[in-house]
């Protein structure tokens, strides 16, 4: 069963607010939950640069929680710390979701240029096992990560 509700405690306001979630998608939970509380009061112009930054390697995620035996980077410390990483395959998730909730956002009529994340969330999806190529050691199982993100913006006055 995949993931249907929002994990947002404020209210939310249907008339200057947008939402995009999307489930089960093959991408690193532990980045995921870097990357949105590095993005999480950005408007979505800056976080779209910050993903395109990693995934270009001019920038790296920087990982607070899950940072052990991750080397640091040269350069100045972002958002406190000098240890990260470049997730290009999660950022290239997180991008395709924020192009949807602009989208959702533009449909409904709101400005996109001042949309500002105020809810950007990642847990836990479905988790496959599959089995490594014939020929090489045989029935050794691998997991496959996914993980359900969900993001909320709100137009703000500026």
């Amino acid at each position: 069963m995949s993931k249907t509700t929002f994990n947002y405690q404020g209210t939310y306001d249907d008339t200057r607010m947008a939402r995009a979630i999307t489930t089960n998608r093959p991408a690193s939970v532990k980045y995921s939950l870097e990357i949105a509380r590095c993005i999480k009061g950005k408007t979505i112009q800056d976080a779209q640069t910050f993903l395109q930054n990693i995934v270009e390697e001019k920038a790296f995620l920087p990982l607070r929680t899950y940072h052990k035996k991750i080397p640091h980077r040269k350069g100045a410390s972002v958002f406190g710390t000098k240890s990260g990483r470049y997730p290009w395959k999660t950022c290239e998730a997180w991008q395709a979701l924020l192009n949807s909730v602009k989208a959702n956002a533009d449909v409904k009529g709101l400005d996109t240029k001042k949309l500002r994340v105020v809810h950007a969330n990642a847990t836990h999806g479905f988790s496959r096992i599959r089995y490594q190529n014939q020929g090489r050691i045989s029935n050794k199982a691998k997991k496959s990560k996914s993980a359900h993100l969900e993001v909320i913006v709100r137009e703000v006055k500026a």
